[in-house]
């Protein structure tokens, strides 16, 4: 038995990249394994937000777990704000965290370049926080996407120091990737990753309805010819192939021989259909789970359950670094 964990922050309608990159995955995970899946809102606050939305985004994220087919019988989900020693352990971490490390992070060069007011100290130091979620319920295995394996390295590194200097603290994780779906990409810009944040035709949110998963699908770019091949596509004709092979299961070879000689309409259209089919049952689990407050039982019993385990490490680090009186 593995100990699991992830998040993702609620800062908008979660997506088909979200699903295949994450969701997914963890549903599988969750089976004979300690799983622990978090909804990561102190992540989200490190950008501009609007505080009205903030509660609503946070159950629906948590309904689209649910929706996915994580299980709160199997796994644990909860909301990292309401368990303290997330932030506790950060900062604690922080005292041991090279500035120049943080620096290096390509994210946040990415992620501040898009602030027009500045960036803050929160997304600067949000890798040490991440660190933190990670290293407090001693993690074996991290799936993440693709864009955030740097982070993972950086908590490894942050782990090792701290158990050389202070001793055998924490379990020392590994990012667990999904090759296959480890980066979907925008519909819009195949050199962007598919984000809640981009503009609502460069993605396919888990909410959305038969015509607009068409019309989103059907408006995809693609390049000049009509070549379907995961060795010789281009980026956005490669992405769209990708996400077919993630939601139907068929090997590459297959997916080539079937869509030879295809063209871009018909190809479109049978990918439509398999994201609508796939995400027609997730949109029904999704509508019967978005009540409230059965929503808010399920988080606040699992911010109690974990906050137990979280504490323990806290306390174990304390001792360890002195912090004793």
């Amino acid at each position: 038995m593995k100990t699991i964990f992830s998040g993702i922050q609620p800062s908008g309608v979660l997506h088909i990249g979200n699903y295949l990159g994450a969701l997914k995955q963890w549903v599988e995970l969750q089976e004979n394994n300690m799983a622990y899946f978090c909804i990561v809102d102190l992540h989200a606050i490190t950008v501009p937000y609007d505080t009205e939305l903030v509660p609503e985004h946070i159950l629906n994220a948590a309904a689209a777990y649910l929706a996915a087919g994580v299980d709160p019988e199997k796994s644990t989900i909860f909301v990292q704000s309401r368990v303290p020693a997330h932030t506790e352990l950060a900062w604690l971490l922080s005292t041991q965290t090279p500035f120049g490390d943080l620096v290096r992070m390509t994210q946040f060069k990415e992620k501040s370049a898009q602030q027009k007011n500045g960036e803050t100290l929160g997304l600067f130091a949000y890798p040490v926080l991440q660190a933190a979620d990670i290293l407090l319920y001693q993690a074996d295995l991290v799936p993440v996407g693709k864009d955030q394996v740097q982070h993972i390295e950086l908590t490894r590194d942050i782990a090792k120091r701290f158990n050389n200097r202070f001793g055998e603290v924490f379990t020392i994780p590994a990012a667990r990737l999904h090759t296959q779906t480890a980066r979907i990409m925008s519909l819009t810009d195949p050199k962007k990753k598919m984000s809640k944040s981009g503009e609502p035709k460069s993605y396919i949110a888990l909410t959305d309805t038969r015509d607009s998963i068409r019309q989103k699908i059907m408006g995809a770019v693609t390049e000049t010819e009509p070549v379907f091949s995961f060795t010789e596509s281009g980026p956005a004709v490669h992405n769209l192939l990708s996400i077919y092979q993630a939601l139907s299961g068929e090997a590459s070879a297959a997916i080539e021989k079937k869509f030879s000689g295809a063209g871009y309409k018909a190809f479109k259209e049978t990918l439509a259909d398999l994201i609508i089919a796939t995400l027609e049952p997730i949109q029904q689990r999704y509508a019967a789970y978005r009540q409230p407050d059965k929503l808010r039982k399920i988080l606040a019993s699992g911010a109690e359950r974990v906050t137990v385990t979280a504490n323990n490490t806290l306390e174990s680090v304390k001792q360890a670094m002195g912090l004793t009186v």
